[in-house]
């Protein structure tokens, strides 16, 4: 099914040059848009700067566990397996899981806890992203929906842990 899936997505790509080059932007770019976000939000004051701190912290997190992974599980690209269509060169690396994908969802859900405007908007970036690497021809839909699971778990778990620790200052806070 997941390959099934894969070729039904695949066939379509190379077909309508402005959706390609939009697939290829989002791929390649999205980065870009979180970390202009990140940079902004650690530039303003207060709350905004606690959450870019838990997002970066996330999304360094996401990248090691992403690393450890791949150190032990290898599943071939697309590509490698077979002759599909790809929009954009590639590494031979891993397939699982998506290090783009990873990353944009585990900042997206910190982000969303902290401006739910803004992490929504992420959110649906971070989904465009995954979809774009399956339409690039780089990743299998089981990666992308098992990288958003991981990247998500990973950002929602650093905004527990954060809230934990505040939390516990604001009672040594009253304390005193």
């Amino acid at each position: 099914m997941d390959v099934k899936i894969f070729n039904a997505i695949n066939r379509i790509s190379g077909r309508f040059a402005p959706l390609d080059l939009l697939m290829i932007l989002i791929s390649n770019k999205a980065r870009y848009v979180f970390l202009f976000t990140l940079a902004a939000m650690w530039l303003a004051k207060g709350p905004a700067r606690r959450t870019a701190k838990k997002a970066a912290f996330a999304s360094l997190l996401a990248l090691v566990l992403n690393r450890i992974i791949k150190l032990f599980y290898f599943k071939p690209r697309p590509f490698v397996r077979s002759k599909v269509g790809i929009l954009i060169p590639s590494k031979r690396d891993s397939t699982f899981p998506s290090k783009h994908t990873v990353l944009v969802f585990a900042a997206s859900v910190v982000i969303r806890s902290g401006n739910r405007f803004i992490g929504r908007v992420l959110c649906w970036l971070s989904a465009l992203t995954g979809f774009s690497r399956i339409w690039a021809g780089h990743h299998y839909p089981s990666d992308i929906i098992g990288s958003a699971l991981i990247g998500s778990a990973v950002g929602w778990i650093t905004d527990r842990c954060f809230k934990m620790d505040s939390s516990e200052e604001k009672e040594e806070f009253k304390k005193m």
